[in-house]
């Protein structure tokens, strides 16, 4: 793939993917083992899938839509932040699954977090909360690799290829976490994601997935199955492949880190903004970086809606 504008440019991005309720604490150096450490906690909306469709919208697409499933518990404080953030919830409450829960432990000496996850509804995705009619004005589908890690959220993740290809919507999707893709099998991660025509991963877990330490090694190989491929590299930018071959690395803007939580899903939404406005992958790169850089400098892994 040449480093050329997208195609289909202009049109809706529907996100699928998970509504998170995060907690996050916020201490400084090594956790104390039996006893107590102080922290700063606080209570923030979050989710992989999320974070990306509210960067996205705060990148400057006009028409983000994000499907996921959430507890009753928490529906309405979810839709009303999504909303406040520029996206479009399609939300489906479930009456037998809590809201999906992370806490994330944030080393405040080093930006870095540790998370723990109950994935509560997320995992309740399946076939029948999915429709081809959800692509209708949707120019790009972007998956939470999450949907990947339970039988009934793969098999909704597959439908929703197959209604993409048909419609000729471009997708692609976010690998999501190396201990997930551990436990299902880098083999049967990689099946299940044919089809898609941009991936996303880091670079720990573009290393996973192939072997190679050196992430553009890793992106390279990477890109000989997915058509475009672009690797986060944290502070050092991002690598670009494609066709089997780098095409481009660009360097992230300075930023004061705070907190990295979101960084990667911020690094998405302002990539795929970028790709809907008919950026160059390299361009959309940029702005992915961009927003990455803004990302780690806030609590949370969101926009502030007052910077929108």
């Amino acid at each position: 793939m040449s480093d050329e504008p997208a195609t289909g440019a202009g049109g809706g991005l529907l996100v699928v993917g998970d509504v998170v309720t995060d907690v996050i604490a916020r201490h400084r150096g090594p956790l104390a083992s039996a006893t107590d450490t102080a922290a700063d906690i606080l209570t923030v909306p979050g989710g992989a899938g999320a974070n990306a469709a509210c960067w996205a919208a705060h990148s400057g697409c006009p028409d983000v839509r994000l499907l996921a499933r959430v507890g009753r518990d928490r529906a309405a404080w979810h839709d009303l932040r999504l909303r406040g953030a520029g996206v479009r919830p399609l939300l489906i409450p479930d009456a037998d699954a809590p809201t999906a829960t992370v806490i994330a432990l944030v080393d405040t000496a080093t930006a870095e977090r540790t998370f723990l996850t109950d994935s509560g509804a997320v995992h309740r995705m399946n076939p029948a909360d999915w429709s081809p009619t959800l692509l209708d004005g949707v120019a790009h589908l972007h998956l939470s690799g999450y949907l990947l890690f339970a039988d009934s959220c793969r098999e909704l993740a597959r439908a929703a290829i197959r209604s993409a290809r048909r419609a000729d919507v471009t997708v692609s999707l976010d690998p999501a976490s190396t201990g997930f893709i551990n436990d299902l099998g880098i083999d049967r991660f990689l099946a299940m994601a044919e089809g898609t025509d941009v991936l996303l991963p880091n670079a720990a877990e573009a290393a996973f997935l192939t072997g190679l330490p050196q992430p553009a090694d890793a992106a390279a190989k990477l890109s000989r199955q997915f058509p475009l491929v672009a690797v986060t590299l944290g502070a050092a930018g991002a690598l670009v492949a494609a066709a089997g071959e780098v095409i481009a690395q660009v360097a992230a803007p300075q930023a004061r880190a705070l907190d990295s939580t979101g960084a990667g899903d911020a690094f998405t939404g302002g990539f795929l903004a970028a790709r809907l406005r008919g950026a160059s992958p390299t361009e959309a790169a940029r702005a992915g970086c961009r927003a990455g850089a803004l990302a780690v400098g806030i609590v949370g892994g969101r926009p502030p809606a007052e910077s929108r």
